[in-house]
This record gives structure tokens, sequence and C-alpha cells, in this order.
């Protein structure tokens, strides 16, 4: 997947806003006011982060040499798939899916007055 192409099916889904919070380098997108992607403008290949299950993440690791602890994030809980091809576009569709579920399946804490 290209950048436009990975922006574009980021937007697809509910409720997302993407900025630039980090700088003019790093695309943003979030869901529930929370981070699902953040998307490496300054990289080529292109790279992305990801939220991913602990267990998942390991697993993805071990099965593809594209896909990395997040880069800049808890390594846990994050992964950075770099866009080589490596992962054809439905495998980083459903990482992004899994991303975005992740933090749109927690309800978003109630604002302190």
């Amino acid at each position: 997947m290209d950048i436009e192409s990975i922006r574009s099916f980021c937007l697809s889904q509910e409720n997302v806003t993407e900025s630039f919070p980090f700088g003019a380098e790093t695309l943003v997108f979030k869901a529930n006011e929370k981070i699902f992607l953040l998307l490496a403008l300054d990289e080529q290949p292109a790279r992305i982060n990801v939220k991913c299950d602990p267990d998942r993440a390991i697993e993805l690791r071990e099965s593809c040499s594209s896909v990395l602890p997040g880069y800049h994030m808890n390594k846990k809980h994050w992964n950075t798939i770099i866009m080589d091809g490596a992962l054809d576009n439905a495998a980083v569709k459903s990482e992004i899916l899994h991303s975005y579920q992740l933090v749109t399946a927690k309800k978003s804490k109630p604002k302190k007055s």
C-alpha cells in the first residue's frame, strides 16, 4: 500500500481524524481521541506504527521481517510495519483494522471537570 491508500483506508473508518501533532513528517490517525496509526512520511519505503495485541505483535514480528517492535512506542503494544511489499495489502489493512478496533472497543474515559 502506498501513503495515499493508507490515508484513504484510515479515513474510511468511522470517527477518524488526522493531524500532525509531532511535526510535518508524521501523520497521525485517531479514533475516540486515541492514536491507532502513525504514518512516517519521510521514510522510504513508508512505515506505519499500529497498535497490536501483545501476543499477536510477537507472532507478526516472528513471521515477517518487515514487522518490527514499534519505533518510539511501547514495544509490547505497538508494531512498526515497513511498507516494502512483504505484507500484502490485505494483511496491512487487517493490521490497521485491528489497531482501530483496539482503540474503539474501549469507552473514552469521562473528562474530569
